[in-house]
């Protein structure tokens, strides 16, 4: 039986197909493939397709977030990374970065992390249960950058620590300033004194 040649065109082609399969697992929002929930935290890059569910929690976009906002009574947290230290700091200046974020937010970077120490994680479960007032069913909304699994990370944590009103906001920081302003915060003071004397996530 006689085969067809394989030209540059069916080359290319193959090629692409190829492509398009090997980044089928991490397919953007819009896209019918599904980026499956993992079963425990999130340990990769942080910056990445992210599921469009977790498990135990409620996914909300901006309209719910400022409806939250408006009840009362939310907390709400952003894990955005902070900038690094810069180089040319002089030696014994204290570094504290500012970021822009949904006003009113408590800043804890690192908090995302799928990797916290054993220590870490005690710490931030210390720190939400005083935040909450020890009460697990405050609204609790989680968020970063689009794109970012921090936010849904410390979702699925709040969640296995018995929170159970825990929303998840993966449009983040870029979401809601498309109609809504945002505010200058700091690094929660508390959470970063914990985080130096535990060594950091």
């Amino acid at each position: 039986m006689c085969r067809p040649p394989v030209t540059d065109a069916l080359r290319r082609r193959a090629g692409l197909v190829l492509v398009a399969t090997l980044l089928g697992a991490a397919a953007p929002a819009d896209s019918p493939v599904a980026v499956p929930e993992p079963a425990g935290y999130w340990d990769g890059a942080l910056q990445g397709y992210t599921p469009k569910t977790l498990a135990g929690a409620t996914v909300i976009d901006a309209e719910a977030v400022e409806a939250l906002i408006g009840a009362g009574n939310t907390l709400l947290i952003d894990v955005s990374e902070s900038d690094p230290t810069p180089r040319d700091l002089a030696p014994g200046r204290l570094w504290r970065p500012i970021h822009r974020a949904i006003p009113d937010s408590i800043w804890l970077p690192g908090a995302g992390s799928g990797t916290l120490s054993a220590q870490d994680a005690a710490a931030l479960a210390e720190r939400i249960e005083t935040l909450t007032r020890g009460d697990r069913t405050r609204p609790v909304v989680t968020y970063c950058h689009p794109d970012c699994w921090g936010s849904w990370n410390l979702g699925k944590r709040l969640v296995t620590l018995g929170y159970r009103s825990v929303h998840w906001f993966p449009a983040g920081i870029e979401g809601w300033q498309e109609r809504h302003d945002t505010g200058a915060i700091r690094p929660d003071a508390a959470w970063t004194r914990a985080l130096k004397t535990g060594g950091g996530p």
